[in-house]
């Protein structure tokens, strides 16, 4: 069964009722489901779908014949290879010109990999014999950097031919669930923390009914195809996989800031850097500032790829167990124990989220919204905020300025009203007494009947984690 990516499809079937020429780019990490969007769109729809080998030229120019054979005369077999791409790209346009017809490319950076004359091939092809043409091409790649590079930069031989790009991204907490209704707002957060809304993932999980039974039969055991998709998909993608399973390590164990994660890894500081942008292209890496930062020293490095995140928590810890098969007698305490303090950042970002969701619904508009983190003045400590909203209008000397006070806990019991004493006060430290502050409190758990009558009489609102569910 096909689910979400509604905005998606809608998209791609409103360029296809145009009639026109079109060339389609759809980009995003691998498994995140651009192979699965394209099919559906294309189900009811004459298409030429060609998955570009990683191989050689020879070998993908046999591919795509075949793949046009397929389109002419669906089930005869041997079908004939084309001598060049030229030929197979002249069949194609002569077939485009009498029908509306789908051409996917999918996988471009293997197909260009293969021949580097690819690119300027359809460039040429786009500008004279596709123009007058009904074709609607979809290229297609999961190399980021190769596509935003090669494709869509403007030194590409494509640039401006496009008529329309869309990167995949993974499913929000809200679209995740809806793989699994029938289970509890809690389970469904677990879920998306471990897959990160990736749907390939998701279904490989297999939850039946238990979280933990699914974790380990399908996550923690060598022979299950989750344990060693991290390796994988470093294999594929990076030259030097061993380098970056390093430095994706370091941050792990907690080395946040460059220079920790330089010393940790042992390169140097510009080779480190080079490292961590790759990282930072494929998704797997983020670099952190404060909202309001006005000094580069507060800039962290963060795993943001919850699959990874997960992986790299929980699976070096414990391999020793799921080598032996024990996993089933140690989840309680190796998991179980630790999975609120590693839900508490999947949670903030579900938080932020839902923010972002309800725009409509906060009491003034925002302009920037993030976390935030520095020195408290009095107490002499580091202190941080979940979330910082600031609004979008200029500061006015006269009423202060509009702000969004956020705190996310992941916890298993109700929050009480120390949680917004701590973040009053430590609001103080970026705000000033002309500012006007709103305060939002989510919690997993729910909230004491204390801080529930504070957000009865003043500037509260509390979220639970089934109100973000709803």
């Amino acid at each position: 069964m096909f689910l979400c990516r509604e905005h998606e499809l809608q998209m791609l079937n409103r360029r296809y009722q145009s009639d026109d020429c079109e060339c389609v780019v759809i980009y995003g990490r691998r498994r995140v489901g651009k192979t699965a969007l394209i099919t559906e769109f294309a189900k009811d729809k004459k298409t030429i779908f060609y998955p570009a080998l990683k191989a050689t030229a020879g070998d993908n120019l046999e591919a795509l014949s075949k793949a046009i054979a397929a389109y002419k005369s669906p089930g005869i077999p041997n079908a004939p290879v084309y001598r060049s791409f030229d030929d197979a790209f002249a069949e194609i346009t002569r077939l485009a010109k009498d029908e509306r017809m789908v051409f996917v490319i999918d996988e471009l950076p293997f197909l260009c990999e293969a021949d580097d004359s690819i690119p300027s091939r359809l460039q040429h092809l786009l500008d004279h014999e596709w123009k007058e043409t009904r074709l609607y091409m979809i290229l297609c790649g999961s190399s980021m950097s190769f596509m935003e590079k090669e494709v869509l930069s403007e030194k590409s031989p494509l640039f401006g031919r496009r008529t329309a790009q869309l990167k995949v991204m993974p499913l929000s907490y809200m679209d995740a669930a809806r793989f699994h209704p029938e289970l509890s707002p809690e389970d469904n957060a677990l879920i998306y923390g471990i897959t990160g809304g990736i749907p390939h993932y998701i279904n490989l999980l297999h939850v039946k009914g238990s979280v933990q039974d699914a974790l380990i039969n399908n996550f923690f055991d060598r022979s299950a195809y989750l344990f060693e998709e991290p390796e994988n998909l470093l294999r594929q993608e990076l030259r030097e996989p061993a380098v970056y399973n390093s430095i994706i390590t370091a941050i792990a164990e907690g080395s946040s800031k460059a220079n920790e994660i330089t010393s940790k890894v042992h390169l140097e500081s510009s080779a480190c850097s080079k490292y961590l942008k790759v990282l930072m292209k494929m998704g797997i890496v983020q670099k952190v500032e404060p909202v309001m930062n006005n000094s580069r020293k507060k800039t962290i490095y963060r795993i943001t790829d919850p699959f990874f995140r997960f992986w790299y928590r929980y699976v070096p810890a414990n391999l020793m167990s799921i080598t032996a098969g024990r996993m089933d007698r140690v989840f309680d305490v190796s998991v179980n124990g630790d999975i609120n303090n590693y839900m508490g950042q999947i949670f903030e970002t579900m938080c932020h989220d839902w923010l972002v969701d309800h725009m409509e619904k906060l009491p003034f508009q925002l302009g920037s919204m993030g976390e935030w983190w520095g020195n408290h003045p009095k107490e002499k400590k580091e202190i941080q905020i979940d979330i910082v909203g600031v609004e979008s209008k200029s500061f006015n000397r006269n009423t202060g300025k509009q702000y969004l006070i956020g705190s996310c806990k992941y916890r298993n019991e109700p929050i009480g009203l120390e949680v917004l004493t701590l973040l009053k006060d430590y609001a103080s430290v970026i705000t000033t007494a002309m500012d006007q502050r709103f305060y939002f409190i989510f919690s997993k758990s729910g909230f004491t009947e204390g801080l529930k009558k504070a957000g009865r009489e003043g500037d509260v609102t509390l979220i639970t984690l089934e109100d973000m569910y709803q």
